[in-house]
């Protein structure tokens, strides 16, 4: 399949039915005790590569088979749509950031090494960015890479990381020139039995509680300098780049997200009956779901947009963070909405919308706050 061919409606929509199916097999059953642990299995990520979920629209040399960008979508829309946001925040780590930065930055070397066993789902990847007390601050990181010899030696540490307990191998951002700022950056692929690198405890979240979340810790880690990932100092140009489509995959699960708690509000207010009606039956539950359906529909055209643009190569930094600003502002608006709607019933744990509501609530902090998104949108307008 070539990713750059228009798309055949038919195969995509053969594609989504053969990721329903997988997440009714190998999901659905097992996804709450997945939550109860705090981390989902490895083998997960082994059926997923089988099936061909991972890494989709990587050119077929590289293991994937190059589908086009709205294949790869999909798996993140449907796993969303069933509130499995867990899965989709560790699956689009992997698939929809860690796998582009090797695939557009790497050498032959590297995208031969990791690239076809990140399809298969034998070698899981994070990305490790965030430091304590930095947050959305990149510039401000204080992990650096001291060159040694041939190579380099990593000190410092990471939080927050996605993946970071399974991950087998690792981007992270590290300083080579403290004195340079942003141009001091630079990226390194870290596989995860490097001697020196420990993970710290998996993060318990109030949210996405399968999503494994951890602290990393550098002590004198041995790089060669073939583990450099792009351009020495050209770290945080990189991220830049690599930006729009983080934001984009985030407001597709957002828009999906949402789309999942509403269908899941119909169902409960058509069959729950108070005062001797059905809670539908009530003119503020109609209003409200009108209002929900509209609002998400108008961020699914948006975001539709922004999808086409991507796939011909045009969505900017400033675009994508308006998807990913309006996009989770809605899902959380429309969420608690819903949740509203379920009454008491709604703040239960047993009920799948509570879970909804607390995933949500990070599609506002990660991928940059959107204080962040305000900021980076307002410069396009008006400079610094």
């Amino acid at each position: 399949m070539d990713a750059s061919s228009p798309i055949d409606e038919s195969d995509l929509a053969s594609w989504r039915d053969t990721v329903r199916r997988f997440l009714a097999d190998e999901v659905e059953p097992h996804y709450a005790q997945w939550e109860r642990n705090g981390i989902m299995p490895r083998e997960l990520y082994l059926k997923a590569g089988e099936t061909g979920l991972l890494c989709v629209d990587l050119p077929e040399q590289y293991g994937g088979v190059g589908a086009p960008f709205e294949f790869s979508c999909t798996v993140a829309e449907e796993a969303s749509r069933l509130g499995y946001a867990s899965l989709v925040t560790n699956f689009m780590m992997h698939s929809d950031i860690v796998a582009p930065y090797i695939l557009h930055l790497g050498t032959d070397a590297q995208k031969a090494k990791y690239l076809n066993r990140m399809a298969r789902g034998e070698c899981f990847g994070a990305l490790a960015m965030t430091e304590p007390g930095t947050g959305s601050d990149l510039q401000a990181i204080k992990t650096n890479a001291v060159p040694d010899g041939d190579g380099y030696r990593l000190n410092g540490s990471k939080t927050f990381i996605t993946n970071g307990q399974l991950a087998d191998v690792i981007i992270v951002a590290a300083k080579t020139d403290p004195k340079a700022g942003g141009k001091g950056m630079t990226l390194f692929l870290l596989d995860g039995d490097k001697p020196g690198f420990k993970r710290g405890r998996n993060l318990e979240k109030i949210g996405m509680h399968a999503a494994d979340t951890s602290e990393l810790f550098f002590d004198n880690v041995y790089l060669d300098a073939d583990a450099v990932l792009g351009k020495v100092g050209g770290g945080f140009g990189h991220l830049i780049d690599e930006l729009p489509r983080e934001r984009l995959m985030l407001a597709v699960a957002a828009v999906a997200h949402a789309e999942g708690a509403l269908e899941r509000t119909i169902e409960y207010v058509t069959q729950r009956k108070a005062f001797g009606a059905t809670v539908a039956s009530f003119q503020n539950t109609r209003f409200e779901l009108a209002k929900i359906k509209t609002d998400i529909e108008v961020h699914r055209a948006f975001y539709e947009k922004c999808r086409a643009q991507y796939a011909q190569g045009q969505l900017d930094v400033p675009t994508a963070a308006m998807i990913k600003l309006a996009t989770s502002e809605m899902e959380c608006r429309t969420i608690d909405a819903c949740l509203q709607l379920f009454g008491g019933y709604g703040y239960m744990a047993e009920y799948p919308i509570s879970r909804y509501w607390t995933d949500a609530r990070v599609q506002r902090i990660y991928g940059g706050t959107n204080e962040i998104m305000k900021e980076v949108i307002a410069r396009s307008l008006v400079g610094r």
